[in-house]
């Protein structure tokens, strides 16, 4: 469909309803994601929504896709990247935490407080928390683990960002950072070598730039 003008004037686009019903979702939880609402925020017509989605369920799925494919998606991804030591793997499932672009938290918070009014949405986020386990304890099992041993390891990782995410944890990403070392060794068992870290450091040296540019 068009998603740019007609005689009635601009309808917006999908992506522009999608982003306009996350800010919603993050800002005042799944009640705020609500048409007429998202039309006012948008300064579009009511009824121009309905050239992108069948309804406000629709939306909603599409809400989830998004989290689905952002969130387990990466994470499953950087758990199967390549790496030549089990430390390198978790420095690898570590820029999830670190980038937003990869697993976003704030999404993340909000999809799981909507599972608990929801039993759709919790089913979702119950399906997602076994397929990420599920890939952190195959990475350590590709790395010669036994599976029980594995899957502990993971669910310790898994477990503890999730309880970051839950309790909104707040740190400045050069204090994270400095932690990361000691987190990859109580987690794997190994230490990281330097190289593997000036790489992981280098992937987030921006983030450490902005972040202390936003402290000066």
């Amino acid at each position: 469909m068009d998603d740019t003008t007609n005689d009635s004037g601009w309808r917006g686009s999908r992506d522009l309803w999608l982003q306009a019903a996350y800010q919603a979702l993050l800002e005042g939880g799944v009640d705020a994601v609500k048409i007429q609402p998202l039309a006012k925020r948008l300064d579009l017509s009511r009824t121009s929504f309905y050239w992108f989605f069948k309804d406000r369920v629709a939306l909603l799925d599409a809400l989830v896709s998004l989290w689905r494919d952002r969130n387990t998606g990466n994470l499953v991804g950087r758990a199967e990247a390549y790496a030549e030591t089990i430390a390198e793997a978790m420095l690898n499932v570590f820029d999830c935490w670190l980038d937003p672009e990869l697993f976003d938290s704030r999404l993340e918070f909000a999809v799981r407080s909507w599972a608990l009014q929801s039993p759709e949405t919790l089913a979702e986020v119950q399906r997602a928390d076994t397929r990420r386990i599920e890939a952190l304890a195959a990475m350590f099992t590709r790395f010669g683990h036994d599976p029980a041993g594995a899957d502990v390891r993971a669910r310790t990782i898994y477990l503890t960002q999730i309880g970051y995410i839950s309790m909104q944890t707040r740190e400045d990403a050069g204090e994270r950072l400095k932690r990361i070392p000691a987190y990859v060794e109580i987690f794997t068992g190994q230490k990281p070598e330097q190289r593997e870290l000036d790489r992981f450091f280098a992937r987030h040296a921006s983030r450490l730039d902005r972040d202390a540019a936003e402290r000066a």
